[in-house]
């Protein structure tokens, strides 16, 4: 590992003692918030370039799967602690924020980001997982609007909404395991590694491993001081959960995506984000449902309706965008376009 790298890997360890330190001496809250937001920022630099480094090994499918696995623990454990406080708003809305931050802001980032890279105007990549997400999206989506029309409704089902959500959850899970063992046993690289690896395969996946436990306690301290920070700005637990915490939770695939997509390793790029997707609403929102079983305030799919509406509509976007291989400019900033106007209605909810 080169000397700049490692001063850098030193500092995101110092901002991750800080907001430790903060978080257990009972400082401030905007500066436990502060020094928070830096160790995240931090870990998803250490996390995005880990990933480089992992890529050329283990081909873009396979790693967008261990990235996104990591990179999502803050997600996990936001929502369990939410729920263990009995904020279930907050819990909700993280989820939901992580599938519309990484698959409308994160995405239309990257294909800018992709464009700009490519030669021709145009960011191309396997349209495959693309695919395949829109599908497991899809099939959340289903699955939410249907007990959206039951409660809406007040029909019989409606008095049923944690049964179906518990089924629900299980289908979801079934399907997801289903595509993603075919999926990382089908993926290889497509081309070898331009450049000679910079750190030892065990080095990176050290790296990654780091990354994403440590983003997970940061994001335990981060949210404990988000709370009265946004009660002092006037936010509300929907907006704070949806916008602030989705986004500072996704940190690591906003840098990781980004920054492969500028260094034109599009496959790669797609692949971090694309999986976030699909691991959010097919994996990580079933698993969080039934692990809430265990607490007093269990999780649902009940949702909303403009909330379903969002989920809905990101779906068709996101088929529509980027399931054809290619990306333009223009698509890429309809899709940050269609973030800036959600977060601006939940700003009012």
């Amino acid at each position: 590992m080169a000397g700049v790298e490692r001063l850098v890997v030193g500092l995101v360890a110092l901002a991750t003692a800080g907001a430790a330190i903060a978080d257990y001496a009972g400082a401030p809250a905007l500066a436990t918030f502060g020094l928070a937001t830096l160790a995240l920022a931090g870990l998803a630099w250490t996390v995005s370039f880990a990933t480089e480094q992992v890529g050329g090994r283990l081909g873009p499918g396979a790693t967008g799967v261990l990235q996104s696995t990591l990179g999502n623990l803050p997600e996990f454990f936001v929502v369990l602690f939410a729920l263990n406080a009995g904020k279930t708003v907050v819990a909700q809305t993280s989820i939901i924020g992580s599938i519309f931050a990484n698959a409308l802001l994160v995405l239309g980032l990257v294909i800018v980001a992709g464009v700009r890279a490519s030669d021709d105007g145009v960011m191309r990549f396997r349209s495959r997982l693309p695919m395949d997400t829109a599908t497991l999206l899809l099939l959340a989506v289903f699955i939410i609007v249907l007990v959206g029309l039951s409660v809406g409704t007040t029909d019989k089902a409606s008095h049923h909404v944690k049964a179906i959500s518990i089924v629900g959850a299980v289908c979801l899970l079934v399907v997801y395991i289903a595509w993603v063992v075919p999926y990382l046993r089908t993926d290889v690289p497509q081309e070898l590694p331009t450049e000679p690896p910079r750190v030892p395969l065990s080095t990176a996946a050290a790296l990654l491993v780091a990354g994403g436990v440590g983003s997970a306690f940061v994001s335990d301290w981060f949210v404990a001081s988000l709370s009265p920070s946004m009660r002092r700005l006037g936010l509300s637990d929907a907006f704070a959960g949806l916008v602030v915490v989705a986004i500072a939770g996704n940190a690591v695939e906003n840098v990781a995506g980004i920054v492969l997509a500028a260094k034109g390793k599009a496959d790669l790029a797609i692949s971090v984000v694309k999986n976030s997707v699909a691991q959010v609403a097919a994996f990580l929102f079933p698993v969080l449902i039934l692990v809430s079983l265990f607490f007093a305030t269990p999780l649902t799919f009940s949702l909303k309706p403009v909330y379903i509406g969002a989920l809905g509509l990101t779906a068709i976007s996101v088929w529509q965008i980027t399931g054809d291989g290619e990306s333009t400019l223009f698509e890429g900033f309809s899709l940050v376009a269609l973030y800036v106007i959600l977060a601006t209605v939940t700003l009012y909810e």
